[in-house]
């Protein structure tokens, strides 16, 4: 069975839930997740609101950064979907999950998994602050 078990790139509301479900397995001793909220600042600014665009690549980049963490690391399964579109404070923006034999690698394999998620996959991220300014944050190529 593929370790792969969610991907995606979504519009909606994501589910916290349905990732930690899609991890899991009888084979592992530890699973990890990793949850990304829209914050209320950012470098010392408030944010009033976020949204998120993708290129049309992004969820292949995101399966390419997928296939790389389950090569790399001895999973045995793993998830990762991201939001786009308007993101209000303290809505999920980002959620993944490592399942694994041993703690240690869900733990290793689920900081690789984000990291290079948020340093690959073309997904731009555009921050509304509250004096009005805004600011476009490049995530990925």
């Amino acid at each position: 069975m593929d370790v792969i078990r969610l991907l995606g790139i979504r519009d909606t509301p994501l589910s916290v839930d349905e990732v930690l479900a899609a991890v899991g397995d009888h084979a592992s001793g530890g699973t990890v997740i990793f949850v990304g909220t829209v914050r209320e600042q950012d470098q010392g600014k408030p944010v009033t609101r976020l949204s998120y665009s993708a290129h049309p690549t992004a969820e292949a980049e995101l399966r390419s950064v997928a296939e790389k963490v389950a090569a790399d690391f001895p999973v045995t399964a793993l998830a990762a979907v991201h939001r786009v579109g308007d993101l209000e404070l303290g809505d999920t923006a980002v959620v993944v999950a490592v399942a694994a034999p041993h703690r240690d690698e869900a733990f290793k394999a689920s900081r690789r998994l984000i990291d290079d998620l948020k340093g690959q996959v073309p997904i731009w991220k555009h921050q509304l602050f509250a004096d009005g300014e805004t600011e476009w944050v490049g995530v990925g190529a």
